[in-house]
């Protein structure tokens, strides 16, 4: 017997089994679980009543409230698609995200009204506006609606390739990228998720992570599938991360680097008395060892690096601790932390490959292009009949990111140690001067899976920039391109292509295009495609193989 993989079934299971435990912490506002999906029940059926109907989208314009949250089961359990906005973006941006995607009904968040209703008359799909909070002229009152409906609703017969959200990436220099994500992707992602970081039942959660922000790297689920506690928090200050931590008893959390560097260094008064014990899972760049060190030396934080992107659900590795890491000094395991680590068991084979498409040797020398393939990888980009075209011709993912084997185990790049515990891929660290905050990613996806006919918008390759100047100055962020190859065609088909002399203009071919640089750094023979945060060609200082090439398109800083 089959059922299909999907994240409504957590629900279900801790719905029966702990619906009287306390679910939801909003504020004042206290949920059991059995409270929290009888709202989500009552917003399923007055969707209904709205006229939404399988496959129609929803989009949601809101920070991490209770209301943001019930939205990711109320939707998808009708059939319908989640659409999570970023509310930090432009009203122009909504109006694109919530054009493309031909989302239907649209909730905002009562901070957000005003933006968006400046922008009503250029939204003509959009049937119905949804207000989180406050009533308002034009508006369907949220709370008015659920308490209004019943909790008798249709509930739609799911399939596990059926969409469960559109999340948009952020567009700097092109339109935004609708990820699409299937019930099967997510489901995936948090079964991995609780496999490598087990939660206990009932354990409070702190939303430091927008909910926004790759479905909350699906914490809107593994929480409820662990039958812990959301404690929702509207905005991440300081002072109040560490009063909840002490009041509701928070014993766990996921930030960027960003927010742990304000927490990390918080001064005594802000902070307060600091309860040890906090589980932190952090991505988005590289966390500086000095600050992981701070986090568990001084706080008694067990501090966990995991990788993704929103298009792989979103987590492809996680720096698993080993036995043999006990025995290390602090500053020595932070520097292990600090590092991309290896494979989650469900997120699928991850690899460094050649120009030649097979894996390279763990020499410590050699360098490749790290590609994954596996269950957690999106259903490809929304509303891009070319694009989807151009991606079928090949089969695989290839993160655009260089790599190799290092045999020591101990060098800070994107490599795989030899025979000391697994691949560990690892990311590099910020060159000196540069800007600290989560790099960001722009991916191309080609994909294998039929999926629903539509396929990315892909921005189109741009040429290297200028060479920078002989000072060190905030690096640049650059794009991640992720191309497809069939690992079952390691041949010169499946080969990337490379990059003509003439795309890398004038001396910028003598070094690290766009990348901050020392005056005294070597010179590089290519122009690589890595990002700054992410993976790096090789350790500070070294230059690559003169037969290397760049595996992606040529691109430039934003």
């Amino acid at each position: 017997m089959e059922t299909p993989l999907t994240p409504l079934e957590f629900a279900r299971r801790t719905r029966w089994l702990h619906g009287h435990r306390e679910g939801v912490v909003d504020g004042e506002l206290r949920l059991t679980y059995e409270q929290f999906f009888d709202r989500c029940d009552r917003w399923s059926a007055a969707l209904q009543q709205l006229g939404v109907a399988r496959g129609d989208r929803v989009a949601t314009i809101a920070p991490n409230t209770h209301a943001q949250l019930e939205s990711f089961y109320a939707v998808p359990q009708i059939g319908a698609v989640l659409v999570p906005v970023n509310y930090r973006l432009t009203p122009e941006d909504f109006i694109y995200i919530v054009n493309h995607s031909g989302s239907s009904v649209v909730c905002v968040d009562q901070e957000y009204l005003d933006a968006v209703d400046s922008i009503r008359d250029r939204l003509p799909q959009v049937r119905h506006f949804v207000t989180f909070g406050g009533a308002r002229d034009g508006w369907l009152d949220y709370e008015a609606a659920i308490a209004a409906a019943s909790p008798d609703f249709t509930p739609a017969d799911v399939d596990e390739r059926d969409l469960l959200t559109i999340n948009y990436t952020s567009g700097t220099t092109a339109r935004p990228k609708g990820v699409m994500i299937s019930h099967r992707n997510a489901t995936m992602n948090s079964i991995g998720t609780l496999l490598h970081l087990p939660i206990p039942v009932g354990e409070p959660y702190l939303w430091t992570l927008p909910m926004f922000h790759a479905n909350g790297w699906t914490f809107t689920w593994t929480v409820t599938a662990a039958a812990a506690t959301h404690v929702c928090l509207r905005k991440v200050e300081p002072a109040e991360v560490f009063r909840l931590i002490r009041e509701e008893g928070v014993r766990r959390l996921s930030a960027a680097p960003t927010v742990l560097i304000s927490l990390a260094n918080a001064p005594a008064d802000v902070r307060g008395e600091v309860p040890p014990g906090v589980v932190v899972i952090t991505a988005g760049a590289p966390p500086a060892a000095a600050t992981i060190e701070r986090l568990e030396g001084d706080f008694g934080w067990d501090v966990t690096q995991v990788y993704g992107l929103t298009e792989t659900s979103p987590f492809i590795t996680i720096c698993a601790p080993l036995p043999e890491h006990e025995d290390l000094k602090p500053a020595e395991r932070a520097e292990i932390k600090s590092r991309q680590g290896v494979e989650l068991l469900t997120s699928g084979e991850l690899q460094v490959q050649g120009d030649d498409g097979r894996v390279v040797p763990a020499d410590g020398q050699a360098l490749g292009e790290i590609v994954v393939r596996g269950n957690v990888v999106m259903s490809g980009y929304y509303h891009d009949p070319e694009a989807t075209r151009r991606s079928r011709k090949l089969r695989s993912w290839a993160c655009g990111a260089s790599g190799g084997g290092d045999p020591a185990g101990l060098r800070r790049a994107a490599r795989w140690p030899e025979r000391d515990g697994g691949r560990d891929h690892r990311v590099r660290p910020r060159p000196s001067g540069a800007l600290q905050g989560p790099a960001r990613s722009d991916v191309r996806h080609r994909t294998a899976e039929d999926g629903h006919g539509e396929d990315p918008e892909v921005r189109p390759p741009r040429r290297c920039p200028e060479p920078s100047p002989p000072v060190a100055q905030p690096a640049p962020r650059r794009r991640e391109t992720l191309a497809a190859r069939d690992p079952r065609r390691r041949t010169s088909a499946a080969a990337p292509r490379r990059r003509e002399p003439s795309a890398c203009p004038g001396p910028g071919r003598a070094r690290n295009c766009g990348r901050a640089t020392p005056s005294a750094r070597p010179p590089y023979p290519r122009c690589p495609g890595t990002v700054p945060g992410r993976f790096r060609s090789a350790a500070a200082g070294s230059a690559p193989p003169a037969d290397r090439r760049s595996h992606g398109p040529a691109v430039t800083p934003q």
